[in-house]
């Protein structure tokens, strides 16, 4: 067996292109506006796209905290690359309504064992107080894929590619090479795990654990970021082309802008978190997020506009880690089993984009608006829990 700091030295890149494999779960945004144009969908029904993604963080990630105990974290995070890999096979044949159906569920409860499984391998090879911080690195390299599927599918979609026929599809090709390098990496990367100490928890037991109030408190922090998250990368175009007159792939670069920022905001955070108490980087990013919400309200110039998904983009860059970490570090003799729990928490990535669907269809886009700032409302509250912990 090699020593936990040599694991450490020789895994780090393949679990941080691993994170950046987690990224490919944004292209759902940019990727449910094409599908909404090519067949002539409503947002209600196009916003189905990202709501089913989500939606299966609900039904796996728990079962995939139990699984991890029986096989082990790193070939929970192989079968969840694999799942992957073949989400972004299908959409290479076709974009029927029913491909993207199968494609995008596939591609969702990859992700839900992705989420659960890496965030602990990763603790369990950092850990300490350094976990946090890695964390947030790991987002910033997910952001990394986040941010460029916009800019794919844009290319795409104003190149002729006869050979292929693939138009915007063509992320899905770049995407599924670089996942198929992935799994063969990681799958060929030796880790030390340590062992289950005592009897693995069972169903029930798991879901005990909600009764914890910073694990249920976290759970529903969790589910605001995600949820504001899925919402502006698939609401921020549709703000622009509602109030800018602006074409599809004209608006196309606001979900791009988006994960600019939560980039820039995910390498920058990885430092303030060493250097900051958790709980004052907390509430500065929530405060942005707040005058975003605002903005996104009122705003109809352009300037306006970019400076919200600025912000947000920014503001909500760091949450999950912050919510995530604060879970973990509260029962870490649970890890993998809170770790589920969390996990489960990307279910408002099918909430809140329900929601806005149906109140943007009767209200217009600030009726989507209102649905995330009652995410961040929710965010300002857990500052509390932050306070007794740090």
């Amino acid at each position: 067996m090699i020593t936990m700091a040599k694991t450490s030295k020789l895994t780090i890149v393949p679990l941080m292109l691993c994170f950046f494999c987690m990224g490919f779960v944004d292209l759902v945004g940019i990727a449910s506006n094409y599908v909404k144009e090519d067949l002539a969908l409503s947002d209600s029904v196009a916003n189905v796209f990202p709501s089913l993604v989500f939606f299966w963080f609900l039904i796996f990630s728990v079962p995939t905290g139990m699984l991890m105990n029986k096989i082990g974290r790193k070939k929970t995070v192989v079968l969840s690359l694999i799942v992957t890999v073949f989400s972004l096979l299908l959409p290479l044949f076709g974009e029927s309504f029913g491909v993207m159906l199968i494609a995008f569920s596939l591609l969702g409860i990859g992700n839900a064992l992705m989420q659960t499984s890496l965030n602990p391998l990763v603790s369990g090879v950092i850990g300490g107080k350094n976990l946090a911080s890695t964390l947030t690195f790991g987002q910033f390299v997910k952001a990394i894929a986040s941010f460029s599927a916009p800019y794919l599918a844009m290319w795409g979609a104003t190149q002729v590619i006869p050979e292929f026929g693939l138009n915007w599809r063509v992320l899905f090709a770049v995407f599924l090479v670089v996942g198929t390098l992935s799994t063969l990496w990681l799958a060929a990367t030796p880790i030390e795990e340590q062992p289950i100490e005592g009897r693995p928890s069972t169903f029930v037991e798991c879901f005990k654990l909600l009764g914890t109030p910073i694990v249920l408190l976290s759970f529903f922090g969790i589910m605001c970021h995600v949820g504001i998250d899925v919402g502006t990368n698939t609401t921020a175009p549709k703000i622009l082309m509602e109030r800018l007159g602006m074409t599809l792939n004209e608006a196309a670069f606001a979900t791009s802008l988006y994960f600019i920022f939560r980039t820039i905001g995910c390498l920058t955070g990885s430092f303030f978190l060493r250097v900051l108490k958790m709980r004052t980087f907390f509430i500065i990013s929530v405060v942005m997020m707040a005058v975003s919400m605002l903005l996104l309200f009122i705003g109809s110039a352009q300037w306006e506009l970019y400076i919200a998904i600025a912000l947000v983009g920014y503001g909500n860059s760091n949450i999950f880690s912050m919510c995530f970490a604060t879970a973990l570090e509260s029962m870490p003799e649970k890890q993998n089993e809170v770790s589920g729990l969390m996990i489960m928490g990307l279910f408002g990535g099918t909430v809140f984009p329900l929601l806005m669907g149906f109140l943007s269809d009767g209200f217009g886009q600030a009726g989507a608006v209102l649905v995330m700032a009652a995410g961040v409302i929710y965010l300002f509250t857990y500052i509390k829990q932050l306070k007794t912990l740090n």
